[in-house]
């Protein structure tokens, strides 16, 4: 009962701060300093539509699917990145207008929120097309005690494909493709597969099929897989060929491949009791596969070597970037190190939330491994 009070809770909280910014691009595009606002009732319905049409979409998507919730849930999550920099643009027109007024500048106000909201619909609609257009970033990593079997070898890392109603098994099959180009001999999935929403699991994950590596293809369960009961897309997973690493680790060629659920990797004494269990050789080169870049202070002080993970999307787009790095610092994106342990975050292959992506790109990582 508390769980879902909470719940109830946030999406009022959500929902009444979408009423307000929608009120807010109303008002703007409204205002007429030199004389009485003309205002707009069509204009008015539409906004009022628009604000709930997220929260609508994302309460039917948790419950049902078919090909018009599904567009539906698109055309709503699109719309709500492009609130985001409407929203951007509405302020900064106020303050221009703040300040050319206490300068007792003369300028026209709708001219100006013309220019900006247009720049930020433009900004949006380059953020959807950068969203579907998936890099290849190539790293390469240093590894003390790394084993001569795998001087030179490459793994390759993606996180984030949300797979629900915006992606499905068509954009998991490009994905897949493209990471065959590249010949991996380790393929690492680092959580978040599927968005959570209701989907067929076992029919997104069949081109998991193809995806085939000689040192093998992991995986590790995101937030998004354990909202809930997380059997139906574990089992989905390991269904299509894939080892499901939970809580365990594998020996490959002289390589500690080890594997912690985001559930078992948020409570600081968890993560740390799951680490000790798990009976890592400290003399020998390890790779962690974690969701989350939370706690790598624990898994450096556990004696891992590298942890690779995702979860933070690199905030997706402006301005949500910026309070991505100020939360996860320099774990937020790529290589860092902490002590002795080196860290990669992906910036992950898909969305969650709107399709958009502006300041961080959707990725597959190819790293490349030397010893040290």
């Amino acid at each position: 009962m508390p769980a879902r009070r909470g719940i109830i809770g946030f999406i009022a909280v959500l929902q009444s701060v979408l009423f307000l910014t929608h009120f807010l691009l109303y008002e703007t595009w409204e205002f007429a300093p030199s004389g009485p606002a003309h205002h707009s009732l069509w204009l008015g319905l539409i906004l009022g539509l628009l604000s709930v049409s997220f929260v609508a979409a994302s309460l039917l998507a948790f419950r049902y699917t078919n090909a018009a919730l599904r567009a539906f849930y698109r055309a709503a999550a699109v719309w709500l990145g492009l609130l985001t920099f409407l929203v951007v643009a509405a302020v900064f027109a106020w303050i221009i207008f703040g300040v050319t007024a206490l300068a007792s500048l003369n300028v026209n106000f709708h001219s100006i929120v013309e220019i900006l909201f247009t720049a930020a619909i433009a900004a949006g609609l380059y953020g959807v097309f950068n969203a579907n257009w998936t890099r290849v970033t190539r790293m390469t990593v240093q590894l003390a005690n790394l084993p001569t079997a795998w001087h030179g070898r490459r793994a390759a890392l993606i996180s984030d494909v949300h797979l629900g109603h915006v992606r499905n098994g068509r954009f998991l099959r490009r994905l897949v493709a493209k990471i065959l180009r590249e010949r991996p001999d380790a393929i690492f999935i680092a959580g978040d597969l599927y968005d959570g929403t209701a989907i067929d699991a076992r029919r997104a994950a069949e081109p998991l099929n193809l995806l085939t590596a000689p040192q093998g293809v992991y995986f590790v369960a995101g937030n998004h897989e354990q909202f809930g009961d997380d059997s139906k897309y574990l089992g989905a997973i390991a269904a299509a060929g894939v080892r499901v690493l939970s809580n365990e680790k594998v020996d490959v060629d002289g390589l500690q491949i080890i594997g912690v659920p985001y559930r078992n990797a948020a409570p600081d004494s968890r993560f740390a009791s799951v680490l000790h269990s798990i009976g890592l050789d400290r003399n020998r080169a390890s790779i962690l596969l974690t969701h989350a870049p939370d706690r790598p202070e624990i898994a450096e002080a556990a004696g891992i070597s590298l942890q690779l993970s995702g979860h933070t999307h690199l905030g997706q787009f402006i301005p949500w970037s910026w309070m991505a790095r100020r939360m996860y610092r320099q774990f937020v994106y790529g290589l860092s190190r902490i002590g002795k342990m080196q860290v990669f975050t992906s910036s992950g292959a898909g969305t969650w939330g709107p399709p958009l992506r502006l300041g961080s790109n959707p990725e597959i990582v190819l790293l490349e491994f030397a010893g040290s």
